[in-house]
């Protein structure tokens, strides 16, 4: 059996506002029984069932699914996803589009393969060298001068701890 028109308003009214007085008011019913056939239509199996239907069609909606949070995070990990940021410069702040650095895009790519069963330990290698480079890069980055120029950052021995970690 499927729902009247008014039954079918009622139902939607009550999804907006939880109230089934006024969702039968707003359905059309009178104001004198308004109370009652709201309370009617809420013990009815074909009322209940669409409004479970409609409730639960919103609340999947507002989770994210799966595919899009891989989506999202191979996004970040690409360099794809910005984010706005506050710069100062000599004349005041601004706001400045800017890829995501690179700890965040290798977190983005250890969340992605986290999901996958075929994670082998070359991959966390590989994650491991770039982590370290990237630890040298931030590292070189906060040893600018005030005048702009660079010290120099030796690693000894990287390149050798590297390649015996790929080794095994």
């Amino acid at each position: 059996m499927k729902l009247t028109p008014k039954q079918k308003k009622f139902a939607d009214e009550y999804i907006k506002t939880g109230n089934a007085t006024q969702s039968a008011i707003e359905a059309g019913y009178s104001k004198k029984t308004a109370q009652v056939i709201g309370a009617e239509n809420l013990s009815k199996p074909m009322v209940k069932s669409y409004i479970e239907k409609c409730m639960a069609e919103i609340a999947s909606n507002r989770v994210m699914s799966y595919t899009e949070a891989v989506e999202l995070l191979t996004s970040i990990a690409r360099g794809e996803e910005k984010e706005t940021v506050v710069v100062s410069t000599p004349i005041g702040v601004e706001e400045v589009e800017k890829e995501p650095d690179t700890k965040t895009r290798i977190i983005a790519v250890r969340e992605i393969l986290k999901r996958y069963p075929n994670n082998d330990k070359l991959v966390e290698q590989q994650i491991r060298k770039i982590s370290a480079e990237a630890d040298i890069a931030e590292a070189n980055a906060r040893e600018v001068t005030d005048n702009g120029t660079a010290n120099e950052i030796r690693v000894i021995g990287f390149d050798r701890r590297a390649e015996e970690d790929e080794r095994s």
